[in-house]
């Protein structure tokens, strides 16, 4: 069903291509300026958006094997995520239920979790199993004294985490079927390369550029190139959004030479054909391929920062098989040069937008009808800003059910 589905959308971007055309927005849309200077909304966004959404926080290749771990803190919240000896992922916040302290630091591999402040222990099931000098420390429930769990949901390879203890969103509700069509990707079974953090503007300034390829044949010019196309047709699945350009090319990483989808028959169009173009999950990742060094996607993990001007964001390089040493170089100069991209096109762009827009002279921004995908995210972000925890779960099933 979704290489139907992908194929479906291949279709219809040829069918453009031919055309010489794209799919529009109805009319114009215009936001305000102040969503993305307002501290108060910002405050806000991060509430009701950041901890109530399930946040796409690693790949599973980064924890392949029993005891892997990794910790971060979205929106301040410090996050343990460490696949047991069940093979299950678990995500917990990453502090002792002693005093506080984090009970692991960066990422690695342990069957233990030792707090570094009094030796409290934990098991990968979030259990606490040691009490230091217990006699003299008094008698407690371990059983109350467990870490804090957090919803979890691994899926198409990749790990979803609700940053709420107790929340009641269907994760598999929330993703609308969009994991379905993740789950060609076959991100399970692929290779973590390497990853870096960027700083950028407003988080919103920094997701509406993952959302655009208006922008693409000027901003750039000299790294994509000129010629590169500035249309691309949105496809939506709840608040996830694919971007696909009207064409009728089919990827060839291992050949210059450009082949027309015309001239190959639907059952060999690849998979590099069908998954091409950038994925985005609602409200911060976009996944794009690439192909230095061999097949690969760079997975960007967008999070407000401290301020409502700042953001960072987490670039992940992930590849369908480990680079030989031969070609390695040529993946750490593909990873290298989307850096530039980002950091010194896109985002160095979004902050002088942002200072642009921090003086509070511009009343309105605007999204063009060729920028779909700008408009349904801000729709989302005002929707999801204004509902209560009860209606979440009705509003994502009645968006997937109309899909």
């Amino acid at each position: 069903m979704s290489r139907e589905e992908l194929i479906d959308m291949a279709r219809d971007a040829l069918a453009y291509a031919e055309a010489d055309t794209l799919r529009q927005a109805p009319g114009v849309g215009k936001i305000r300026a102040s969503v993305y200077t307002d501290p108060e909304r910002f405050d806000r966004e991060k509430k009701q958006i950041f901890r109530r959404m399930p946040l796409m926080l690693a790949a599973s290749c980064e924890i392949p094997s029993a005891g892997d771990y990794k910790t971060m803190e979205p929106v301040g919240v410090p996050v343990l995520i460490v696949r047991g000896k069940d093979g299950q992922a678990r995500a917990f916040l990453n502090s002792c239920t002693h005093r506080g302290t984090n009970v692991a630091l960066g990422e690695g591999n342990t069957s233990r979790f030792v707090c570094g402040y009094h030796g409290w222990t934990f098991n990968q099931k979030g259990e606490l199993v040691g009490v230091a000098s217990s006699s003299d420390f008094g008698d407690v429930d371990k059983d109350e004294l467990c870490l804090q769990q957090f919803p979890i949901l691994e899926k198409s390879g990749l790990i979803w985490v609700t940053l709420d203890p107790a929340s009641t969103l269907d994760i598999d509700t929330f993703l609308s079927g969009y994991e379905s069509l993740l789950d060609t990707f076959g991100f399970k079974d692929w290779y973590f390369f390497e990853r870096r953090t960027l700083k950028g503007p407003n988080w919103k300034i920094a997701y509406d550029g993952y959302l655009d390829f208006y922008h693409l044949p000027v901003l750039h010019a000299n790294t994509f190139g000129a010629d590169t196309t500035n249309r691309g047709n949105f496809y939506a699945w709840g608040p996830h959004q694919r971007i696909l350009a009207p064409s009728a090319a089919m990827p060839q990483p291992e050949d210059t030479n450009v082949v027309s989808m015309k001239d190959v028959p639907e059952s060999e169009w690849s998979d590099d054909l069908l998954l091409a173009g950038v994925w985005t999950i609602f409200p911060h990742v976009s996944i794009a391929s690439f192909y230095g060094g061999g097949r690969g996607v760079m997975v960007s993990q967008l999070f407000p920062g401290e301020k409502v001007g700042e953001s960072y964001t987490v670039q992940t390089y992930l590849m369908e098989k480990e680079p030989s040493d031969e070609i390695k170089q040529q993946a750490h100069e593909q990873f290298s040069l989307l850096e530039t991209v980002v950091a010194d096109e896109d985002y160095a762009t979004g902050i002088r937008q942002q200072k642009a827009l921090d003086a509070g002279l511009t009343e309105w921004v605007y999204f063009g009808r060729n920028e779909e995908g700008g408009q349904e995210f801000h729709g989302w972000v005002e929707k999801l800003l204004n509902a209560s925890d009860d209606d979440l779960n009705d509003i994502f099933a009645m968006k997937e059910a109309a899909e």
